[in-house]
């Protein structure tokens, strides 16, 4: 049973998913992955769209998405609240869960409010006005 001691087993998977990959990268580098693909349908590609406004979308969606947590965790606090079932213990970990919670959704919206802005400035200038 010294073969199947946790440090040899260890050592043995590691080597074999090593080799496995060293197998198995040559042929992922030769997978079509369809790059052209939106071209060859007649679709917009994506060169067509500029790279600004991509970072603007993505930020866009991470804003609302930490949004949406941020009330998420009000949610929380509100549940903890409920349940306490006057236990001031509780009721100190909710208000502090709460209070947390309204911290991060203003630092996020006005994050994304701040984004606007700088967004909404930096394209009045590149197009060349306000």
């Amino acid at each position: 049973m010294k073969f199947l001691k946790p440090k040899n087993l260890t050592v043995k998977i590691g080597a074999i998913i090593l080799l496995l990959g060293l197998l198995i990268a040559p042929s992922v580098q030769a997978i079509d992955l369809g790059i052209g693909y939106a071209e060859n349908i007649g679709l917009a590609s994506a060169g067509d769209e500029d790279i600004r406004d991509t970072a603007v979308g993505i930020i866009q969606y991470l804003l609302t998405f930490l949004g949406i947590i941020a009330v998420g965790i009000i949610l929380y606090g509100g549940f903890v609240w409920m349940t306490a079932g006057g236990n001031e213990d509780r009721v100190a970990k909710a208000k502090k869960i709460i209070t947390a919670g309204a911290i991060g959704l203003i630092i996020v919206i006005s994050a994304f409010a701040i984004t606007s802005f700088v967004i909404e400035m930096t394209e009045n200038a590149i197009n060349g006005g306000f």
